[in-house]
């Protein structure tokens, strides 16, 4: 398995743009900001040959107004406790502080190999202020610009001859991706956590706790995938602080980058209008699809009717694509939430299913004969043949017709719901093409 290494410090060292460039990415939100990160980040970084994984943090801090305080300090020492090696990150502009040396103390305790970066020495002259920083205990100071990258070449090598000599393992990163999106606050990252058993990212009731999208790899019963917690993505005229465009922003790229979105949706204010615009987003990138209803445990009236209204609304409202499984889940009370994952996994299968040739024109070409195209200006259609296309991102098929401009789209919805039925395509769009012959 490859080494990891563990990002920390206190708030505005310029830790998530370290992690930016190390892992050659720009997935950590970077702003001035005191207390942007919050939720551990994780990312894959290479140097001279040698890979391994890169944790960012959020910033430790004691006795502030920040909320998120003691779940920020917790991730903190989650992270240290996972790293092979730990990278503390001071700030040369202000100096040895409290909180430096309440993290040179934890890490001290913590008994893991420890390597310390002054940032921000953006000129020659800067330097001179780093042997301030023997104070802290661990060791010599290696100056950095994590902005311009000066002196990243040196901390890397000493990162990585701390690092334990490689079990020669790969690493495969071929795996299904599901994003888990929806509102704010409809429990996206309590989801997360119940799924992998652990705090891995911070629950609260406030709207926009996550701001990063984090990538979480699952490994558990014999299954393997990524799971990606995103921002709850709201409508732009709501959006009024940088922080959280940037947060939207990581979100759509998460649902650019996924197989599988899992849409969250709260089932105590139901589906809403930015629902069906989070839907028509991963209608337009050709994502699977599983909708989960959250927050169950707290409908007072479940009975099958109510369950099988609430699907009836939900499908209405996303028609005229019908096709997906609807999850009815409680991320509190642990309610169907493996089930959700073996969905995905279903979902993600019938988004790779290859139907044979010799299958397609079996079924198709004995129903077409039965049930032809309506005949147009007094022209009659003729399908003779299918097929599906190979390497595409979605099930793709074409028909190839003597007129295919006079196949109107009443006729495409048809041969695509014969499809579905005689194949299990659910969750997952399929592109109907009718070509000439």
């Amino acid at each position: 398995m490859a080494n990891i290494l563990a990002i920390v410090g206190r708030p505005n060292v310029g830790k998530s743009t370290l992690f930016n460039r190390l892992t050659g990415t720009r997935r950590a939100i970077v702003n001035n900001t005191a207390g942007t990160t919050r939720d551990r980040q994780y990312g894959k970084a290479d140097w001279c040959g040698k890979e391994f994984s890169v944790i960012d943090t959020g910033g430790w801090v004691v006795n502030s107004d920040d909320t998120f305080e003691s779940e920020i300090n917790r991730q903190v020492n989650l992270a240290i406790r996972e790293a092979d090696v730990v990278l503390l990150v001071v700030d040369v502009n202000e100096g040895v502080t409290q909180f430096d040396q309440e993290v040179a103390h934890l890490l001290r305790q913590a008994g893991k190999p420890t390597v310390l970066a002054v940032n921000k020495i953006d000129t020659f002259e800067m330097q001179y202020g780093a042997p301030e920083f023997y104070k802290l205990g661990l060791g010599e100071p290696f100056i950095l610009s994590a902005e311009n990258g000066l002196g990243t070449g040196d901390l890397l090598d000493e990162i990585c001859s701390r690092f334990k000599s490689d079990t020669g393992e790969e690493e495969i990163d071929d795996l299904p991706r599901f994003a888990i999106v929806g509102r704010p606050n409809a429990g996206k990252s309590s989801i997360l956590n119940a799924f992998i058993g652990e705090e891995r990212t911070i629950v609260t009731d406030i709207p926009g706790t996550t701001r990063d999208s984090i990538y979480t790899r699952y490994n558990k019963f014999g299954k393997e995938f990524y799971l990606v917690d995103t921002a709850g993505i709201r409508k732009k005229a709501k959006v009024n602080e940088d922080l959280e465009y940037y947060s939207v922003v990581r979100s759509i790229r998460a649902i650019e980058n996924s197989d599988v979105c899992i849409l969250m949706i709260d089932a105590t204010r139901g589906i809403e209008a930015q629902d069906l615009n989070i839907f028509s987003l991963i209608q337009k990138n050709k994502k699977g699809l599983v909708v989960c209803v959250n927050k169950w445990d707290l409908i007072e009236s479940k009975t099958n009717a109510d369950i099988k209204g609430y699907e009836n609304a939900i499908r209405d409202r996303l028609a005229p694509f019908t096709d997906f499984p609807i999850i009815f889940t409680s991320a509190v009370t642990k309610q169907r939430i493996f089930k959700v994952m073996e969905t995905a996994l279903h979902v993600y299968e019938n988004k790779n299913r290859k139907v044979p040739t010799a299958k397609l024109n079996e079924n198709f070409l004995p129903l077409i004969e039965n049930y032809p195209p309506p005949a147009t200006k007094g022209k009659y259609i003729k399908i003779k043949y299918c097929t599906q296309l190979p390497n595409t991102q979605i099930p793709t098929f074409v028909f190839f017709a003597n007129l295919p401009q006079y196949v109107k789209e009443p006729y495409r919805r048809f041969l695509e719901n014969k499809l579905r039925e005689w194949w299990d395509f659910c969750g997952t769009p399929v592109q109907l093409f009718i070509r000439a012959k």
